[in-house]
Order: structure tokens, then C-alpha cells, then sequence
């Protein structure tokens, strides 16, 4: 125990720990000098501060109500399911129980450090727990401008960017209508035994194909699409109104291809959904085997269903559309997204190059 008087005499005493392990009487001893130090030269209670911090919460304290009080009206379910699951595997187990005040960027860069084998979900983690550094401060629970995630070096993220050949897109097509008419023998003995349904083979659910037209010709993601509802259709104008997207209310453009297909489904009295689920007033959730069907038959292994995005993107930025248009009718909310096509909307530029530099030297007297 360590007995001092703060100024102006008030009497402290202040536990130092028990004696054993660690606490030696010599290493006591030091303690009690840098403790005595303290108040003496810096002024300071370390009884006041022992106490200030008990009272302070740890990280895991803070996370709970900074995700139920500020996410959970903030953010998207999906998203919001995100930033737990960060919290939870891959923050809250490494320095969860560090007081939220005590927290410094050499933790944020041990977590960060640790995730390395995995940089985008490292990156995700990081910028997970800067957001909730950003509502400590101002919430008032840490000193303003002192977020341990700000100067943390990020992981270089390579960007996965799957785009659609046009011989790809024929071989897609023909998948679709093949599975439209039913699947024949040899091919239905050819696909994976966990690709095959209990039933007897036959026609794929035609809502599922609707929906893979409907994305590639779009440009949706694939919960727009699945989600939209008849009343936020309009067929005459070509636009559906999408009331919650993942940038906020838009318009999604639907071209003729895409209107065709529209009038082409089915209402069903009772559920406003373009594509009805098998439940009363539930939306279609059985695509993904069907999907896996028609990749597999494609031959277009590893496409993900996000992937028919971007084969909607890189056509417009392929056929010399402006990526500003290419970003509007994606629902991008930020030009940088957009960029990741960039490279494609030169190719009908260098064309244009060709043509102009043909002619002038076939004015010039040159060959063209």
C-alpha cells in the first residue's frame, strides 16, 4: 500500500498489489516512487485516475451500445449484421477488454496485423472499428481526434472484376433457354450430385431466370431486383422506383428487353412482388441453385451472380457510354466507383483514334 497526501493535504491511499507474484517488496517499492513522482512533480491523484478509469467502459462495453443505439437506426440489416460480425470475430476477441479511453493505434495495427491472410476483410474490420472511434469522440467517450484506425496503413485490396465475353454472354444465353425448355438426360446426368434436385429433371423455375435476364439487362443488384414490387413499376415509361437501395432511393432504368420480361410474369392477387415466393406475401428466394445450374452448363465457372453487374457495366463503358452515365445507371453514388471501367471506355476512343488518324493521312496523300 502506498499512503501520500495530494494537494492541499488531502490523505490517499492507493493499493499497489498484493505481495508475490508480480509484486516483489523492492518492485513495490519502485512503483511507489514513480507513483510518488507523480503527485509531486506532475500534480496528478493516481487514486482519482485508478478510480476515473474503473468507471470507464472497455471496447466490448462501448460496442454494444454503439451498435444497437447508433447502427441499428443507421444502417442496413445486411449491413448492419456486417459490422457484428466484425465486432465479434475479429475486434472484440483481441482488445475487447481494454478501456475504450486507453485505446491506441498500435492496437488497431495488432488486429489489423493479424488479419493480413485475409487484406479486404482486414481492410473492412479497420474501417469497421475507425466508424466506431468516430462516435466515441462524439459522443464524448474519447478526446477529439484520436481515432487509433486513422493512420493505419491499409492492405492493398486487388479488385476482382469478372467481365462478360460476348461469346460468354452467347453461351450464357443459350444456358438460359436451355434451361427454360428442360434439361435432356445427358445433361442433367452431368451435373455435380450437389447441383441435382430431388425432383424429376424438367424446365428451371422460370421466376429464377427472369430474374438472371433481368439483372444482366439492368444492371440491378440481385436484392433490387428480387425485391422490386409491381407498384413501383412503371412499363410505360420504362423505369422502376426503387424506394430503399443500397445508395438510396433511385430510379432503375429498365430498357425494352428488361419490359418484355415484365409482362411477361405473372400477378398474383395478394403479393405485390414481380417475383413471388412460394410463401404468401414472401419474395422468390430459390435462386442460387438454379443459378449454379446455368453457370455450370455455361461453362462460366467462378461467375457470381454480382458478376452479371458487371457485364451490364462493362457493355455501356465498351460501347464508349460515359462512365458518369455508366455510374448513373448503376446507382453508383461516387465517381471512383464507376473508374474500375475505365480501361474499357477507352477501346472505342483508340477506334475513333484509328478512323481520324486514317483519314488524315489518306488526305496527307498516305496510305490509309
Amino acid at each position: 500500500m502506498l499512503k501520500y497526501r495530494t494537494h492541499p493535504g488531502r490523505s490517499r491511499w492507493y493499493s499497489i498489489g498484493p505481495h508475490g507474484r508480480p509484486w516483489t517488496a523492492t518492485q513495490a517499492r519502485a512503483e511507489a516512487l514513480r507513483l510518488l513522482t507523480i503527485v509531486k512533480v506532475e500534480k496528478k491523484d493516481p487514486a482519482a485516475y485508478r478510480d476515473k478509469t474503473r468507471s470507464e467502459p472497455t471496447l466490448a462495453d462501448f460496442a454494444e451500445r454503439y451498435l444497437n443505439e447508433h447502427c441499428g437506426r443507421r444502417l442496413k440489416p445486411r449491413t448492419l449484421a456486417q459490422y457484428r460480425n466484425h465486432f465479434r470475430n475479429d475486434i472484440l476477441p483481441a482488445i475487447g477488454d481494454i478501456r475504450l479511453t486507453e485505446l491506441t493505434r498500435s492496437d488497431a495495427e495488432r488486429i489489423h496485423s493479424a488479419m493480413s491472410g485475409s487484406p479486404v476483410s482486414a481492410n473492412r474490420a479497420l474501417a469497421v472499428l475507425s466508424a466506431a472511434m468516430i462516435v466515441a469522440e462524439k459522443w464524448g467517450l474519447r478526446p477529439e481526434g484520436t481515432n487509433p484506425a486513422r493512420h493505419v496503413e491499409r492492405f492493398k485490396e486487388t479488385a476482382r472484376d469478372r467481365f462478360l465475353s460476348p461469346q460468354e454472354l452467347g453461351r450464357l444465353g443459350d444456358a438460359l433457354a436451355r434451361g427454360e425448355r428442360g434439361w435432356s438426360k445427358a445433361e442433367w446426368q452431368a451435373f455435380p450430385a450437389e447441383l441435382k434436385r430431388k425432383k424429376a429433371r424438367g424446365p428451371e423455375d422460370p421466376r429464377a431466370l427472369a430474374a438472371i435476364r433481368l439483372l444482366l439487362f439492368t444492371g440491378a443488384r440481385r436484392g433490387e431486383i428480387l425485391g422490386l414490387r409491381w407498384e413501383d413499376v412503371d412499363l410505360a415509361r420504362g423505369i422502376a422506383r426503387l424506394p430503399d437501395s443500397k445508395t438510396g432511393p433511385r430510379n432503375l432504368s429498365l430498357p425494352p428487353p428488361a419490359v418484355d420480361i415484365l409482362r411477361k410474369l405473372d400477378r398474383h392477387e395478394g403479393n405485390s412482388y414481380i417475383l413471388p415466393g412460394d410463401k404468401p406475401g414472401g419474395q422468390f428466394v430459390g435462386l442460387r441453385k438454379i443459378w449454379l445450374r446455368i453457370r455450370f452448363v455455361a461453362d462460366l465457372d467462378g461467375l457470381t451472380i454480382h458478376d452479371l453487374r458487371h457485364a451490364f457495366a462493362s457493355v455501356a463503358a465498351g460501347a464508349g457510354e460515359s462512365l458518369y452515365i455508366t455510374g448513373a445507371l448503376l446507382g453508383h453514388r461516387r465517381a471512383e466507383t464507376t473508374q474500375r471501367y475505365a480501361h474499357l471506355a477507352d477501346d472505342p476512343l483508340a477506334d475513333a483514334a484509328r478512323r481520324t488518324a486514317e483519314r488524315i493521312a489518306e488526305a496527307m496523300g498516305g496510305k490509309p
